[in-house]
């Protein structure tokens, strides 16, 4: 449902069937979304039934909001995010609820050898290539295919030599919720081979956005091992248990608790907090809880399962209060969190870590799921 004819400056929303819900006043301007790029269009879409509402704009293919009840039926918005398109251009943390490609995560030095030709890739993250590069899919202006109630379909044709990848890489995502679900779906082609690892970069407080730190939420990620990292935030090749570790959440543990380790943690001191790879524990390549996440206070627990085989656990350690959210809240140090399911940081240059190269007559597809709920 597009958002182009709505000129209300406050929109009230709430959701019919939660008997105790309050309504949420969100502010949003319509026009704000409603811009050209390069002579492309941006909007905003709304997906909602009686159970989520979300938002999105086809600038990056961004979650601009998502709401849900909390264990009182009082409704929030638990991703952080812009009141406008301009908002999203100018903020210093570029990744705000984004499609990240064509590959999400890290490639050392931006390099990587393929069919026997070396291919540079601009480096935008210290000595290091991120998240696609600075003109990565965030920065794009998807196509929306077709966009409903229930789903919103966007596509993106990636050049051969786009931020100096090989091959034309068409692209499509789909977003779609299912009663408490937020459904991603990835697929690409290309007509060379190229690496793919597709996400998204939501950033989540389950309190709801701006209500402070995310250190007492609740975490389990079901993954007997993770990726170590050198100094510039690049995997060692290795597969580590957290068996020990501060990066046991096998169990259910506040993200804070170890964090008085950051010092005496080599790990913890290298990403300056969580900011790793986790190795899930998969039976085979279908879909599986990978994490679950639970804010006490509010009661709102957030599912994540997917098709792939890692989960990238950051949890706000470079927030500064740079940037302002669509409430008028400064995003400060670690009040918001993401859980991007992937494949391995550095893959093209880890021999060892499942392939992120697809070929022509390939069909690159995964899944993820975000499912929302009362914890019990």
């Amino acid at each position: 449902m597009t958002l182009n004819k709505i000129a209300l400056t406050l929109i009230w929303l709430s959701f019919v069937s939660c008997k105790q819900a309050k309504k949420q006043e969100f502010v949003l301007k319509a026009g704000d979304f409603q811009i050209e790029i390069e002579g492309k269009k941006t909007d905003l879409y709304l997906l909602k039934n009686d159970k989520i509402q979300v938002y999105i704009t086809n600038y990056g293919g961004r979650i601009v909001s998502l709401l849900t009840p909390d264990s009182k039926g009082a409704i929030g918005d638990v991703v952080m995010g812009f009141k406008s398109i301009v908002d999203y251009q100018k903020a210093k943390t570029p990744y705000h609820g984004c499609l990240i490609g064509r590959y999400g995560n890290r490639i050392a030095k931006g390099k990587f050898e393929l069919g026997g030709t070396t291919y540079q890739l601009p480096i935008n993250n210290n000595e290091n290539h991120l998240h696609g590069g600075p003109d990565g899919f965030h920065n794009q202006v998807w196509e929306v295919v077709s966009a409903d109630e229930n789903s919103v379909v966007m596509t993106y044709l990636s050049k051969d030599g786009e931020m100096g990848y090989p091959g034309n890489l068409t692209v499509e995502v789909t977003y779609a919720i299912n009663d408490n679900e937020l459904r991603i779906a990835y697929k690409a082609t290309t007509d060379k081979a190229t690496p793919v690892n597709l996400t998204n970069h939501a950033f989540f407080n389950l309190a709801g956005e701006a209500k402070g730190s995310i250190n007492d939420h609740l975490l389990m990620i079901n993954a007997d091992h993770f990726t170590p990292v050198d100094e510039s935030l690049i995997p060692l090749g290795e597969i580590r248990s957290v068996e020990g570790s501060p990066f046991d959440f096998r169990k259910p543990k506040t993200i804070g608790r170890h964090l008085n380790q950051q010092v005496s943690d080599t790990q913890l001191s290298r990403g300056g907090g969580y900011d790793h790879n986790f190795v899930l524990n998969k039976e085979s390549d279908g879909m599986s809880l990978a994490a679950r996440v639970v804010d006490p206070k509010s009661g709102r627990q957030m599912d994540v399962f997917t098709e792939e085989p890692g989960i990238q656990f950051y949890g706000g350690n470079f927030m500064d209060g740079s940037d302002v959210g669509k409430y008028g809240a400064k995003f400060e140090y670690r009040t918001s969190f993401a859980m991007e399911t992937q494949h391995y940081p550095d893959s093209p240059n880890q021999p060892t870590f499942p392939s992120t190269i697809i070929n022509p007559g390939e069909t690159y597809q995964t899944k993820s799921i975000y499912r929302f709920s009362i914890a019990e």
